[in-house]
């Protein structure tokens, strides 16, 4: 994978029974492309939204495990494509050698209105030497 990062799981992750609840993946997953941004892409968030979003315009997960209180997940992301306003990217966590959840989400480029627009020529630039990197 491209990009990882750890992922400790705590109580505020967890539902009563004491594993994850599940929508608290999906804040996980946001975390770590937030991160992917900031620190391989040189871009914050905070640097892009006064003008501009990236929101997810498809998510699809499979959830395979149970992760609980103290487990440390590694999240790994890796780009699948590149289009004109959008990104596809795949996202898979594991601990200790356990598969946890697996999601393909596609960012999409916006305005301040929320209409798609193409990606600009250095973050494009970006993006394509990070999939580089991983071919």
């Amino acid at each position: 994978m491209l990009y990882t990062r750890k992922q400790k799981i705590k109580f505020k992750h967890c539902d009563p029974a004491g594993i994850v609840f599940y929508p608290r993946y999906f804040e996980m997953i946001n975390d770590t492309v937030e991160a992917w941004f900031d620190e391989a892409l040189e871009l914050s968030f905070a640097t892009i939204h006064p003008d501009h979003g990236v929101p997810t315009g498809e998510i699809q997960t499979r959830f395979t495990a149970p992760s609980r209180l103290g487990d440390v997940l590694n999240i790994s992301l890796e780009i699948q494509r590149i289009g004109t306003a959008s990104l596809g990217l795949h996202l898979e966590a594991e601990c200790e050698g356990e598969a946890r959840f697996m999601t393909s989400l596609t960012l999409v480029y916006v305005d301040a209105q929320g209409k798609s627009e193409p990606w600009p020529d250095a973050l494009r630039a970006r993006i394509l030497s990070d999939m580089e990197k991983n071919q």
